[in-house]
């Protein structure tokens, strides 16, 4: 396995344990909005909202997942470009979660959920 620091396994398992927990969170609201209020003109933009927050968490939670995988094969060591990758990638996707988090919040004050 190319061997990244402990900090950079940490961000990035903590970063995985987020978008898990807020995928899960965006489901959780979407379904109780859903069965407390229907399918209305009203609720359908927030449904959305949810289903697209969580489908870009997914997204982004395999494109991380991957990307490890792939320097976890890597030998002797992950390429520079690799590394770079792994680097813009753990920003983007802290910025999705950062983001699909005020999404979630925004939907949770709205409705008193």
């Amino acid at each position: 396995m190319a061997k990244l620091t402990e900090e950079i396994l940490t961000s990035c398992f903590i970063l995985q344990r987020q978008i898990l927990n807020q995928i899960d969170e965006a489901a959780y609201i979407e379904l109780r909005l859903f069965e407390q209020f229907g399918e209305t003109q009203e609720t359908i933009p927030f449904l959305e909202e949810l289903e697209s927050a969580r489908e870009k968490l997914t997204v982004r939670y395999s494109r991380l997942n991957t990307l490890l995988v792939k320097i976890a094969q890597s030998q002797p060591t992950a390429t520079i470009a690799m590394l770079n990758l792994l680097e813009q990638t753990l920003e983007e996707v802290q910025v999705s979660a950062d983001a699909s988090y005020a999404s979630i919040a925004e939907v949770k004050k709205y409705w008193n959920l």
